[in-house]
């Protein structure tokens, strides 16, 4: 008896962990920002949850750039880090280091602003099966603003694997 009560719980807990990874990982995927503009890969590493932009409705500077970049790939610009501002963005990890909590909701993490380069703490809630609610703050959530994301039809996700990839040098095949 005491055998068979064992093994029922130790099955019992083996389910419940399957369930608790099944729901931490539903947010991983490709997801659309809420202007169409930008394709976002959420994916998984050693345990936490990291961003990078996969896809770029204008992945080039428009002719008459101000910065003097028509028709480049569009790069970080606006970082902070003068040695940061070639890497282009596509490809670029900017969402770091998150945690699942529960409920559907992933903290403890950061994202990037390309746009202007800073680095906000944020929250993201799976509100429902295709939509991600990403709020940025300064301090506390109170602080901040949320963006809306929308899931990418699965037929059309890219995984790629990025782990070995190096920036290749100038002058170098």
């Amino acid at each position: 008896m005491k055998r068979a009560v064992l093994v029922l719980l130790l099955t019992f807990l083996l389910l419940a962990s399957f369930a608790v990874a099944a729901d931490e990982d539903k947010i991983l995927g490709l997801w659309n920002t809420p202007e169409n503009d930008c394709k976002i890969e959420i994916f998984k590493s050693g345990g936490k949850y990291f961003g990078r932009i996969a896809w770029l409705k204008e992945p080039l500077y428009p002719a008459g750039d101000d910065g003097g970049m028509a028709g480049r790939p569009v790069v970080d610009r606006e970082n902070p880090n003068p040695n940061l501002r070639s890497r282009p963005l596509i490809g670029l990890q900017f969402i770091e280091g998150f945690t699942y909590i529960g409920k559907n909701v992933w903290e403890k993490g950061t994202i990037y602003n390309p746009d202007n380069g800073k680095t906000y703490r944020c929250k993201m809630t799976l509100s429902a099966p295709n939509r991600l609610e990403v709020r940025g703050f300064i301090g506390i959530p109170l602080l901040g603003a949320t963006s809306v994301w929308t899931r990418q039809a699965e037929s059309s996700v890219v995984h790629r694997d990025y782990s070995g990839y190096r920036k290749p040098r100038m002058g170098v095949n």
